[in-house]
């Protein structure tokens, strides 16, 4: 829970940081970094199933 919390505050940190220097081009940047830990975070918790089909 503590981790969502963090998680939650460096993402409202990142987006504050490019309103404030008009740098839109982090934005996507950051989003595509967090789908990307996201989809690791998950084909790891889902291996032990995948391999067991084959």
């Amino acid at each position: 829970m503590r981790f969502l919390r963090y998680l939650g505050r460096l993402l409202k940190e990142c987006l504050g940081f490019a309103w404030e220097n008009k740098i839109w081009w982090i934005v996507p940047f950051v989003l595509v970094l967090l789908l990307l830990s996201a989809l690791v975070f998950l084909s790891q918790s889902a291996a032990p199933f995948i391999y067991t089909l084959f």
